[in-house]
């Protein structure tokens, strides 16, 4: 079991970073196991009380002002038996409404898991807006955070969580960082919180939505129906860089989901001769993956000499790889193998949350990438601009230190205390989480809830391909599966980074939202 959860760590990883420098894309460190949990730092405990230090501020957006509060605070979540385990930080968002109506409210979270949601909040549909526009590294400090002419608040209020343990988000009483570190526990956790905020803000009859990125897609995906069993029922949720099933992540079907992804990211680079049109492009390399590359890939052993020679003749010309480096990986190069492959010949590696961003390694002779140079671009900015928005801009008193991730501790020795992938679901129970189950169940219980799945084509961290395969076997029937709107942007894991991908994306959503309610 264990073996299974550490390719799993390896799989949503991104390269070594050090214990305080958080990778972005709220993807967990290669070795964070070698980290394992360190005596806690920030002795300061939470208070079971709530707070809330609401601020009034407001934004240009599209020719006039938006006016709105900004409350940063905790919620305190109990168990059944009413005791208080945990102390969850949100900032939420909150308008007027223009016609009195109940605006609709939207809970947002990042993943990891054992990630913040810094990387939402501070880079996609809040108020205000990290400057990480550019696939390079961010000029600074200063860095640049302002009003962000793709916000989503003009349409939905919005509460960004941060998951137990990490932000400013602690565990209360008796209760230990054990008891939030398991699939179940966490979405436990998340359901808890937006039923506190529903009856402390009187929210019960807004219209309701999830956007969930990452990791936090499983989470969301399996919250869908933990709600449902509770009475909450969503309008929609927005799955940003999917991944429910972490089995895809084993076996040759990873080799599937990951190829094209591969093809846009050698036509990215120039590694396409004549340089075809990008979409097209695209879908010739997912026919292609998805029939004979994955039937070759099934023969094994009875996959011949001269079919073996035609296929990796075929995925050369559409991932930009030699014909014999394919041959010599048996037809399966894993990501990370590719990612230092693709531009050798620059003496270059590419990135795994976003693979536009590039860099160098100390030789050219590895096979693998030693870091993530979209991490290093961008991480510092998200950490500076969050805390000097959260505490000199919105003024928010606390005397906890804001953690971006609790990565050494979740998944720390290995050891009972760590991060358990077990899943009770709609189905049964899961030796490694599949929360498609619980959101195919949520999604017939409730036809009207609509999704729509988000995904960046040069992703290496969640394979768009990989998410519309887990989309199209949830086993719906036509008419619920109508519900699922699939998207796609030329950017990376957070595509709302990407000003023309952010620009599109507000407009996706809009669409959505209008659909949903």
């Amino acid at each position: 079991m264990r073996s299974s959860l550490l390719a799993i760590a390896l799989v949503l990883s991104a390269p070594a970073h050090a214990a305080d420098d958080p990778p972005a894309g709220d993807v967990p460190p290669k070795d964070v196991k070698a980290e394992a949990a360190k005596p806690d730092k920030d002795v300061v405990t939470a208070s079971v009380e709530e707070d809330a230090q609401p601020v009034r501020r407001s934004i240009p957006l599209r020719g006039r002002s938006l006016a709105y509060t900004a409350t940063p605070g905790h919620l305190t979540i109990r168990n059944d038996k009413g005791e208080p385990t945990g102390s969850l930080f949100y900032v939420a968002y909150t308008a007027t409404s223009a016609n009195g109506r109940p605006r609709p409210v939207t809970f947002v979270w990042n993943g990891g898991p054992g990630s913040s949601t810094m990387w939402l909040h501070m880079g996609s549909f809040g108020p205000m807006k990290v400057d990480a526009s550019n696939p390079e590294t961010v000029v600074g400090p200063p860095f640049r955070y302002g009003p962000n002419p793709d916000t989503l608040l003009d349409i939905t209020d919005l509460v960004f969580i941060d998951a137990p343990t990490t932000g400013l988000s602690r565990t209360l009483g008796k209760a230990e960082p054990k008891d939030f570190f398991g699939v179940d526990k966490d979405i436990s956790a998340f359901s808890r919180a937006i039923q506190r905020y529903l009856t402390k803000y009187q929210r019960w009859n807004s219209p309701k939505f999830i956007i969930g990125e990452s990791y936090g897609t499983t989470r969301a995906a399996g919250i869908s129906s933990k709600l449902l069993d509770q009475g909450v029922q969503l309008n929609g949720i927005t799955f940003v860089s999917t991944v429910f099933n972490f089995a895809d992540f084993q076996g040759d079907q990873s080799f599937v989901n990951f190829l094209p992804t591969y093809a846009a990211d050698a036509w990215y680079h120039g590694k396409i001769p004549d340089k075809p049109e990008l979409r097209g492009f695209i879908a010739r390399a997912k026919e292609f993956a998805n029939g004979p590359y994955a039937l070759a890939l099934q023969k094994g052993s009875r996959l011949g000499d001269s079919e073996k020679q035609s296929v990796a003749q075929q995925m050369a010309q559409l991932t930009g790889l030699s014909t014999d480096y394919i041959l010599r990986s048996n037809l399966r190069v894993d990501p990370e193998r590719f990612r230092r492959e693709l531009l050798r010949d620059r003496h270059q590696v590419i990135g795994r949350i976003d693979s536009r961003y590039v860099g160098t390694e100390r030789d050219n002779a590895g096979d693998s990438a030693s870091y993530d140079p979209q991490a290093s671009a961008i991480t510092g900015a998200f950490v500076g601009a969050l805390n000097d928005y959260l505490f000199r801009d919105l003024g928010y008193k606390t005397p906890l230190t804001y953690r971006p991730n609790n990565y050494g501790e979740v998944f720390g020795d290995g050891g009972a205390d760590s991060w358990s992938f077990q899943h009770k679901s709609a189905a049964g129970s899961q030796l490694i989480a599949d929360t498609s189950v619980d959101l195919a169940d949520a999604m017939r219980q409730n036809p009207r809830m609509k999704v729509l799945s988000v995904n960046g084509l040069y992703d290496l961290a969640t394979p768009f391909n990989g998410a519309d395969y887990e989309f199209e076997h949830l086993a719906l029937e036509p008419q619920i599966a109508a519900n699922i709107r699939y998207t796609y942007y030329e950017a990376g894991h957070m595509m709302y980074t990407d000003p023309a991908s952010a620009r599109q994306l507000k407009a996706d959503l809009a669409s959505f939202y209008a659909s949903a309610q």
